[in-house]
Formats: C-alpha cells, sequence, structure tokens
C-alpha cells in the first residue's frame, strides 16, 4: 500500500512539472526571442488591434452562438440588448471597467426580466 501511494505521489509531481512547463514554455520563448530582436515598427502598429480583435470574438461567440457552437441570430436577446447599451457607455465614458460592469448589470436584468 506504501509502495502504490508512493507510486501515486510521484505520478501527481510529474504531472505538475509538466503542467508547469507546458504553460512556461509558451509564454517564455516568445520573451527570450523578442527580447534579442529589433521588432519592425509595422508588427508594433499591428499588434495593437489584437486585444481588440479577441474582446470583439469572445464578445460575438457569447452572443451568437449556443452551447454546442451553433450560430443563432437572435437566441440570446437580452445578451444582444446588453451589448448595445454597453456599445452606448463605452462610446460616452471611454471606460473598459464601467462598460464591463454596466454590462454585466444589463444582462442579470434582462435575463430575469425576458
Amino acid at each position: 500500500m506504501e509502495q502504490l501511494l508512493s507510486n501515486k505521489i510521484v505520478y501527481h509531481i510529474i504531472v505538475i512539472i509538466l503542467a508547469a512547463l507546458a504553460a512556461f514554455i509558451p509564454r517564455y520563448l516568445p520573451v527570450l526571442f523578442f527580447s534579442t530582436q529589433k521588432i519592425p515598427e509595422w508588427f508594433n502598429e499591428w499588434m495593437k488591434y489584437v486585444p481588440v480583435s479577441l474582446f470583439a470574438t469572445l464578445v460575438v461567440k457569447g452572443i451568437f452562438l449556443t452551447g454546442s457552437y451553433h450560430f443563432t441570430l437572435f437566441g440570446y436577446p437580452e445578451r444582444i440588448i446588453a451589448a448595445l447599451i454597453v456599445i452606448v457607455i463605452a462610446y460616452f465614458t471611454r471606460s473598459m471597467s464601467i462598460s464591463v460592469i454596466a454590462g454585466l448589470v444589463a444582462v442579470w436584468l434582462l435575463s430575469l426580466a425576458l
């Protein structure tokens, strides 16, 4: 029994170490590469759009895709209305935190009402 428990502990430690490496290496290699290279200006300009495009992708996925990844145009009306509210609030306040909080509150209230 003690040998079995010892093998289980070793197995778990190995899995934890491999998971740590799998999480660390993809983050470290770009830093290692780009710290010694001069990054072209066009690349820096292009990278400015990445956060916006990722955020838009997450929003569109949350509004127009079902749990089984099927497209639905009007499947979540409370999310669509909340997104429109967030667009207006973000336009006038230019604040990400206020927009996110307003969106969460809007989805919550609309899901109670609809």
